[in-house]
């Protein structure tokens, strides 16, 4: 399959058609006993996001008594499988989560609604709210924006007798070179860094050398890039600023809360800037943002700037006006800005992060003056990648992990991942 996607089970296919059956007819566009009309929001997340988000719906609700809408809440991992099943049921959400990687997907399909005017949008950058546009429509509202950056603990960083670097000029060698020293000063107590295999991280490092990660509907990094990059990730393990293979692989498909940094067993890691919040509450320490390092002579750091996530309107829901009325309260309403605050990446709306940001916890607080500071740096947001680019990143990880574990070599791993990767956006 070009998406690169699970194909759907024969089982799956029978919940969705059964799920249909059950609804009668009435997809999206259910009323409620009582003549109100009802809305089905889609999302995904942690037990802290589904409660906010209750909280905010019922704010909307009290504002406008006329609409129900049903929370479909689901945990990262089923959250794709579970929407793919209700679209090919016909019974798609009138509200859709979405991130950037899956909005291509859905909106090539014909599911989402073009947004254009029922959405108020004029305080969201223009630059930011394009990433949600494909061939003139606009399919998405961001909800947020981060950076993908670099995470520190200062404090074990001291505690290792290393210091901390300068990350207005620093490069990957001084990178490496921090992550030894941290792993040996501290006697092995404490880890320098963990590895990442995010797309995002490889797109900074293919940009400091001039490459789109995409280009069209393929790569357009060169091999020599990927195993570029690679040597990096090499050079941790072997100087012992990052663990072992197995080990990185073990820790690289936990969250944050048990990554090196979340347990305080290491002092570096790389994630999103929204990120940061999660990451300190694990800790329980004082932990900064940093910008990633560069290669030497590169005209550009290569970060840049991303929605957190989107929120779509089905195209085939039979309330479009209310489904538009609730995209806009959750992006636009200073209220819901209070009680989601940064969840969902800082908020889009210049409007809302200005009347929310005096309630903003301190690590998100930190997020804000980074990207303020780090701002004249960073790259135009990136457009919505091809379709099938939400399996880039165990597509990435299993090639990575392949030299890592040393069972490929650089040369012939880039020249599979590169293969792979276009045969998965090709379509």
């Amino acid at each position: 399959m070009s998406s690169g996607k699970k194909m759907w089970s024969a089982a799956l296919l029978a919940t969705a058609v059964l799920a249909v059956t059950a609804a009668c007819g009435s997809g999206s566009g259910d009323e409620a006993a009582d003549g109100k009309v009802k809305l089905r929001f889609s999302y995904w997340g942690s037990d802290a996001r589904q409660k906010m988000t209750e909280e905010a719906i019922k704010k909307f609700e009290a504002k406008n008594p006329n609409i129900d809408v049903e929370g479909e809440f689901s945990d990262w991992a089923s959250y794709y499988e579970t929407l793919s099943t209700k679209v090919a049921g016909s019974d798609a959400p009138d509200v859709i989560s979405l991130e950037i990687r899956g909005l291509r997907e859905y909106a090539d399909r014909g599911t989402l609604a073009d947004l254009a005017s029922k959405v108020n949008t004029a305080d969201i950058d223009g630059k930011v709210l394009a990433t949600g546009a494909i061939d003139g429509k606009q399919f998405a509202i961001p909800t947020g924006v981060n950076a993908f950056s670099l995470l520190v603990n200062p404090g074990l960083v001291k505690e290792a007798k290393a210091e901390m670097p300068d990350d207005t000029n620093w490069t990957w060698q001084d990178y490496v070179d921090l992550s030894a020293k941290i792993t040996s000063g501290s006697g092995g107590k404490i880890t320098g860094t963990q590895l990442s295999w995010n797309p995002a991280y490889l797109q900074i490092y293919a940009a400091q050398k001039g490459e789109p990660f995409y280009q069209g509907n393929k790569l357009g990094l060169s091999p020599q890039t990927i195993k570029d990059w690679w040597k990096i990730m090499q050079d941790l393990i072997s100087t012992k600023g990052a663990p072992e293979a197995a080990k990185s692989s073990e820790i690289g498909a936990t969250s944050i809360d048990q990554s090196l940094l979340g347990t305080n067993t290491g002092a570096m890691g790389m994630w999103w800037s929204n990120q940061l919040g999660a990451a300190a509450k694990a800790s329980g320490q004082e932990l900064e943002l940093l910008r990633m390092p560069k290669m030497e002579g590169a005209t550009t750091g290569g970060m840049f700037l991303q929605p957190a996530m989107f929120y779509a309107a089905s195209s085939k829901s039979e309330h479009a006006a209310e489904a538009a009325k609730f995209i806009d309260f959750m992006v636009n309403d200073p209220e819901a800005g209070a009680i989601i605050l940064s969840d969902r990446g800082l908020p889009a709306s210049s409007k809302v992060l200005a009347a929310v940001k005096d309630k903003l916890p301190d690590a998100d607080k930190k997020t804000l003056a980074f990207l303020d500071e780090a701002k004249g740096e960073l790259t135009d947001p990136p457009a919505a990648p091809p379709k099938g680019a939400s399996a880039m990143e165990d597509i990435l990880t299993r090639y990575s992990e392949e030299v890592m574990f040393g069972r490929m070599t650089p040369d012939d791993a880039a020249q599979k991942f590169i293969t792979e990767a276009n045969a998965s956006i090709a379509g």
